[in-house]
């Protein structure tokens, strides 16, 4: 845990969280306990026992002498910096790489918490775009097409997307997040991953406003063609959605956005939004094979971290029982 590698002026501070923590919840705070303190502070719920129920003066007697050694040397300290910024460098793999090359034995949980104290967090990297002269020069229009957009010309588009959530994919998941300050820190190489096809899912379709968030999951056996969008999608949930006040500022002015995807450039799709009189961007303004440029597909990133991190938790509980 934490306390195995860090400072001893940090252990004093986690100390005093520990105690500020428990006063707050007997001041009426009634979700915080141990587990959860433990979480908050990176350290183990013995740690929080120990501490909650003392003074803040016990606090500050130096215990730097005392307990374990360090189970972290400069060397894999220096190893787990190293991998920041870059992919598939999950706490898995960087604890095997200390393992082969210092000969230190270390548990992913131990990386994470050095990570989190280092101020590093985990990005997920997003399909990369296409970067032709003619995508790079579609792209360049919209955006001086929408320049003189006003904050509320925004708050009518309704962005939608269309994605999967795999429902066994525990190697990649760890491996699809890189750990760095800032998105900053991450080379543009390493931002993005490329796209596998053809693995085992879920479909899910999103579209939000300013107000509310639709999401439809795809009837198991059915495939994203363009009559599944206009006869389920589209017919069933999509325009009643938008007609709907409750979800939208103005059902007059509200734009749906779609992402281009060919079961949404087709012309009958098109002509079915004409005729069900939904504003839309049309196929000659959004630029093609542009998912950074799509800000539901971040409102998907953020679904398939959720979903594919339960779906893991899950299988945990399954191998545990198994083993037992």
């Amino acid at each position: 845990m934490a306390g195995t590698y860090d400072t001893e002026q940090q252990r004093i501070i986690d100390r005093i969280k520990c105690i500020a923590f428990r006063e707050a919840r007997d001041a009426g705070a009634t979700f915080i306990n141990r587990e959860w303190v433990a979480k908050k502070v990176h350290r183990s719920i013995r740690f929080v026992s120990d501490w909650w129920e003392k003074s803040y003066d016990q606090c500050f007697v130096d215990y730097s002498n005392a307990g374990p050694k360090l189970k972290l040397s400069q060397a894999s300290q220096d190893i787990i910096l190293q991998a920041s910024g870059r992919q598939r460098k999950s706490c898995s793999v960087v604890a095997k790489e200390i393992a082969e090359k210092q000969k230190e034995y270390v548990v992913p949980r131990t990386i994470n918490n050095y990570r989190h104290r280092e101020g590093l967090k985990p990005f997920h990297v997003i399909p990369k775009p296409l970067k032709s002269e003619t995508h790079i020069s579609d792209r360049l229009w919209l955006c001086d097409w929408l320049k003189d957009w006003s904050e509320e010309d925004f708050l009518h588009l309704a962005p939608s997307d269309e994605f999967y959530v795999w429902i066994v994919r525990r190697p990649n998941y760890q491996n699809d997040r890189i750990w760095a300050k800032s998105i900053d820190d991450i080379e543009e190489d390493e931002r993005y991953r490329e796209m596998v096809k053809n693995q085992p899912c879920i479909g899910i379709f999103i579209m939000f406003t300013a107000k509310k968030l639709l999401w439809v999951i795809k009837d198991k056996g059915e495939s994203w063609t363009g009559e599944y969008f206009r006869d389920t999608i589209f017919t069933q949930n999509v325009f009643p959605f938008l007609k709907n006040e409750e979800n939208v500022i103005d059902p007059d002015e509200v734009v749906f956005v779609h992402d281009k995807a060919p079961c949404m450039r087709a012309y009958k799709t098109q002509h079915l939004l004409q005729d069900n009189d939904v504003r839309f961007w049309g196929n000659d303004i959004w630029p093609g094979n542009s998912p950074d440029l799509n800000v539901a597909e971040h409102i998907g990133t953020i679904i398939k971290d959720e979903v594919e991190k339960k779906c893991y938790q899950k299988l945990n509980i399954i191998v545990i029982s198994k083993t037992r």
